[in-house]
C-alpha cells in the first residue's frame, strides 16, 4: 500500500480498489496515540475504519526526539555519548556499542580482551531487559494486565544492576571509545545471578499465564502473518524474520566483540504471526539468560578495560568512513560514520530496524485487521519511534 499523496484530500483508493469516502458514511478516520497505551511509545496512527474492520493506515511519528544525527555532527566525539542512548531507551547500550565502535575504527583503536567481556555482557543484559519490557507490552496490549506487571518488576531488578555497574539506571554511557568505565563491582557475579534465578522463576509463570491462554491464542494466532517472500522486500530483521524461518543473526553470521566465543544457534521458528513471534522472543530471553551465564564464566579476572584516547576534547579523529553494526532486539542496528579530520563528525547516520517495521510493515500489515488487535500487531513488531525520528 502505498501513502497518501494528499493525507486531507478524499476519496482515495487502497490497493483493493475500494473508494475510502468518509461522507458516505460507510468509513470512519480515527486516530489511535500519540499516548495510547498499545503505542510502543509516542507515536500515531491515522486509522480508517468500516465498522471494527482497518482498511487503511498511516503512520505519524516525531512527537518524542528529533534530529539525533544532526545533534551529534554539531558536537566533539565525546559529546555524544549522552545522545545516542536516547535514540533507543529501553536498548540504549547497543547505540553506545554501535557509536563507539565506529569511532574506534576510525581511530585505529583495538580495545583490551576483558572490554571485549564487558562489553559484550552490558548488551546480553541490556538485550534482556529490552526483552522484559517488550514482553509485558504485549501481554498488556491483548489485555493480559498481570504479566506487564510481573515484567516490569524483574526489569527494574536488571536496572538495579545496571546503575551499580554504571551509575545509571536508564542511561548508562559505560561503553566508550577504548573500551568501558569501569570493572565489575565487587559482588556483582553473586547480584547478578540472584536476579537471573528471579526473572527464570517469573518466566516459568508468564509461559503458563500467556501462552496457555486461550484468549491471547485465539487473538495472536494468524495476526500480522509475515511470509518469507517479504524478508528482504521489507527490509525485515531481527526476530521478526527469524520467526518466519529466516535464521540471521549478526552475532552469529558476523561475530563482533567475543561472541564468536559463545555457544548458541539462532531461535527460529516457521510462521512468523504475532503468536509466534512472541514465543520466538521468549526463547531469546532465555538465550540471553544462559550467554550471560557463560560470560561470566569465561570473563577474565584481570586485565585492561580502556585504552587512554588523546584529550578528547581535542581529539580529531582521522578522515575517513565506516559502517559498524549489531544485532539489537529487533534486528541489525548500524551506525556510519563519516570524519572530515576534525573535531566534529561529517555526517552520522544510525539504522535502526524499527523504520521499516513500524511504518511500512505495519501499514501493510494492518489491513483488514480488527482494530481490537492492532495495539497487539504493532507490539509484536517490537518498534521504538524514536530511532524512527533520529
Amino acid at each position: 500500500m502505498k501513502p497518501y499523496s494528499d493525507r486531507g484530500k478524499f476519496p482515495e483508493r487502497t490497493e483493493n480498489g475500494n473508494v475510502i469516502d468518509l461522507d458516505s458514511g460507510k468509513f470512519v478516520k480515527l486516530w489511535q496515540g500519540p499516548q495510547h497505551p498499545g503505542v510502543t511509545g509516542n507515536m500515531s496512527l491515522e486509522v480508517i475504519i468500516s465498522g471494527d474492520e482497518v482498511v487503511d493506515l498511516t503512520t505519524h511519528v516525531g512527537y518524542l526526539h528529533r534530529a539525533f544525527e544532526k545533534l551529534i555532527e554539531r558536537r566533539l566525539y565525546i559529546q555524544s555519548f549522552p545522545l545516542v542512548c536516547r535514540i533507543c531507551v529501553p536498548e540504549p547500550d547497543t547505540n553506545e556499542y554501535g557509536y563507539a565502535a565506529a569511532v574506534e575504527e576510525l581511530a585505529g583503536i583495538q580495545i583490551p580482551e576483558k572490554a571485549a567481556w564487558l562489553r559484550t555482557l552490558t548488551l546480553e543484559m541490556s538485550r534482556l531487559t529490552s526483552f522484559l519490557m517488550w514482553l509485558g507490552g504485549q501481554a498488556g496490549a491483548f489485555g493480559l494486565g498481570t504479566i506487564p506487571q510481573w515484567c516490569l518488576a524483574h526489569r527494574d531488578y536488571m536496572l538495579d544492576l545496571f546503575e551499580e555497574l554504571s551509575g545509571g539506571r536508564v542511561y548508562h554511557m559505560y561503553i566508550v571509545p577504548g573500551g568501558v568505565r569501569d570493572d565489575l563491582p565487587r559482588g556483582f557475579a553473586r547480584r547478578l545471578e540472584d536476579v537471573l534465578q528471579k526473572i527464570e522463576q517469573v518466566m516459568s509463570d508468564i509461559e503458563l499465564a500467556l501462552f496457555s491462554n486461550a484468549v491471547f491464542k485465539r487473538r495472536a494466532v494468524g495476526l500480522g502473518i509475515i511470509t518469507r517472500d517479504m524478508i528482504d522486500e521489507y527490509g525485515i530483521v531481527g526476530p521478526n524474520a527469524r520467526a518466519a524461518g529466516i535464521a540471521r543473526d549478526l552475532r552469529k553470521d558476523q561475530p563482533y566483540l567475543i561472541y564468536d566465543k559463545l555457544s548458541f544457534e539462532p531461535v527460529t521458528a516457521d510462521f512468523s504471526d504475532a503468536y509466534t513471534r512472541t514465543l520466538v522472543r521468549y526463547r531469546e530471553m532465555e538465550q540471553s539468560i544462559d550467554l550471560i551465564r557463560q560470560i561470566m564464566a569465561g570473563i577474565p579476572e584481570k586485565g585492561a578495560i580502556h585504552v587512554r584516547p588523546p584529550n578528547v576534547l581535542h581529539w580529531k579523529i582521522p578522515a575517513g568512513e565506516t559502517y559498524v553494526k549489531a544485532e539489537s532486539t529487533r534486528g541489525e542496528y548500524g551506525y556510519y560514520l563519516v570524519s572530515d579530520g576534525t573535531a566534529y563528525p561529517r555526517r552520522v547516520h544510525v539504522r535502526g530496524p524499527s523504520y521499516t517495521h513500524a511504518v511500512v510493515l505495519l501499514e501493510h500489515l494492518a489491513l483488514n485487521t480488527n482494530i481490537a488487535d492492532l495495539p497487539g500487531l504493532m507490539v509484536s513488531l517490537h518498534t521504538y519511534p524514536p530511532e524512527i525520528e533520529r
